[in-house]
């Protein structure tokens, strides 16, 4: 379409000839005149065929040519001898120019030409690196979890970094390669890819590639270059040190299958198993892998003054359930932003959910697609409305699960249950547990043990000993209840004094 727009216009403003339009834009004179002729390319005829003559033929003619292997060296099939026995043995109407086609592609796959082998590099040290994702499993907090380790390998010296994500997204492809320009010291000068999504949106003739936006911008502002290697297990070989890193490491470290509490703690202990190879050797190489490395290091480019902003931002709406959804995950944020839109900055690990500017929740990254991530403090101003609904709420149960409603809540809640009532007990631990957004953990329990101790569950009292505790003022041994403080130490206000002071001024 464009073409025909440029022929078009070079001959109405240029009044150009058939014969100098071919030349300009390299076309046939023909398209010349199909262009003048219409603004709108005529659509392409596709021939129409069931398949290929030879498509139900191939499987013979590779066992003719594999038994050929051990048959003497004179009394092989010939391509014309193959095509002869399609026709006579197997009535195929095939073209003998197709069938010796076929016969020569086979005959060189079997032999083993010359795109099978591949030709010894040498790399400068800081000139390149490759990178990959590899799979692997571990045991999180009792659950196996499929996980993927980005894996990026200097090629000068060998020296790796990896670390373990939940998926193979954007943003932890480009986390990936923060962290680990942040662990090098520094950046190379060019990093080697298969077609990965996160880098490539589409695939096109040759070496060249669609590449995704926010890929293009990571890299311009590292300042490094890319190589994409060719697509499928031909283009292997082209990044062949980070695919055997990635072997190497799963086998050396993962085996047997990890078992950590967190995914912040797998990455820790990869971390160390990195520090742990920097004493290998690569092959018979004189020097470790991190002597090498430390030659390389002044070769990387200097890292820019500040990191790569990773995240993928989206929008999202609330539902009734004070929910958002984010990639098949749910999860919580303060009830009163219900039905609104909101913006969820996306990492590779963790999220924020901001409402214009401010950052109204936060949450680590779900390891599993479907699960909810729900946090108590965001369903407090509801439940004060409704207290029977917390006592069999997922926020309430998932709180108990983290640690953060622990035993000191739940003696206030009883307590207060015991004496008040359901209703009225809930809604003062209701009251109670607002006051963690403005006080420690730690603070707010020492504040209710204190107000038990008085024989109080009044909210209240447990934000003066909350305040007592965060000014660094020592709890009295026994405390009184707010009502008797008043009582006991602030007696009834007189006007003795004031009466005092009007006859001074009399006598004046």
């Amino acid at each position: 379409m464009e073409l025909y727009e440029r022929i078009r216009r070079d001959h109405r403003r240029e009044g150009l000839s058939i014969r100098a339009l071919a030349a300009k834009h390299r076309v046939h004179r023909r398209t010349v005149r199909e262009a003048l002729g219409s603004a709108v390319p005529a659509p392409r005829k596709t021939p129409e065929r069931e398949s290929p003559a030879l498509g139900p033929h191939r499987e013979t003619v590779r066992g003719w040519l594999v038994a050929d292997l051990s048959a003497p060296r004179k009394q092989r099939h010939t391509a014309r001898r193959v095509w002869q026995r399609l026709v006579d043995e197997h009535g195929a109407d095939v073209a003998e120019s197709t069938v010796r086609a076929y016969v020569a592609e086979v005959r060189a796959e079997l032999a083993g030409g010359t795109a099978a082998v591949t030709v010894p590099q040498t790399h400068g040290p800081g000139d390149e690196a490759e990178v990959d994702f590899g799979e692997f499993k571990a045991w999180i907090d009792g659950v196996l979890v499929r996980l993927w380790m980005f894996c990026m390998r200097l090629s000068h010296s060998g020296r790796g970094f990896h670390v373990a994500f939940t998926h193979q997204a954007q943003e932890a492809f480009l986390e990936g390669h923060r962290r680990a320009f942040e662990h090098l010291g520094g950046v190379p000068g060019r990093i080697r890819y298969d077609n990965l999504k996160p880098a490539v949106a589409k695939v096109l003739m040759g070496r060249d590639r669609v590449e995704a936006a926010r890929f293009v911008a990571c890299r311009s502002h590292y300042g490094f270059d890319s190589f994409y290697c060719a697509p499928g297990i031909e283009g292997a070989h082209e990044k062949g040190g980070v695919e055997g890193e990635v072997g190497r490491f799963r086998r050396r470290h993962l085996v047997p299958v990890p078992q950590v509490a967190t995914l912040g703690e797998l990455n820790e202990w990869m971390a160390a198993a990195d520090r742990t190879d920097d004493d290998r050797r690569i092959a018979r190489r004189a020097e470790t892998v991190g002597e090498a490395f430390a030659t390389e290091a002044s070769y990387l480019r200097a890292l820019p003054a500040f990191g790569f902003e990773c995240a993928a931002e989206l929008s999202v709406r609330v539902d009734t359930k004070a929910r958002v959804c984010v990639r098949q995950s749910w999860y919580s944020v303060p009830a009163g932003l219900i039905r609104r839109r909101l913006v969820v900055r996306l990492h590779a690990d963790r999220l924020d959910v901001l409402d214009g500017p401010r950052v109204v929740a936060a949450h680590e990254r779900a390891l599993h697609k479907g699960t909810e991530t729900l946090v108590l403090d965001h369903y407090l101003e509801v439940l004060d409305r409704k207290p029977g609904a917390l006592a069999g709420s997922v926020p309430l149960a998932q709180a108990r699960a983290a640690g953060t409603f622990g035993p000191a809540h739940e003696r206030f809640w009883t307590t207060a249950r015991r004496q008040l009532g359901d209703g009225p007990g809930t809604r003062a631990l209701c009251k109670t547990l607002l006051l963690h957004r403005s006080f420690d953990a730690e603070t707010v329990c020492r504040a209710m043990d204190a107000s038990l101790a008085a024989g109080s569950v009044d909210p209240e009292v447990v934000a003066i000993e909350a305040r007592r505790a965060a000014d660094g003022r020592a709890t009295p041994a026994v405390v009184v209840p707010i009502t008797a403080a008043r009582s006991a130490h602030r007696p009834a206000p007189g006007l003795d004094r004031y009466d005092s002071l009007l006859a001074d001024g009399g006598e004046q």
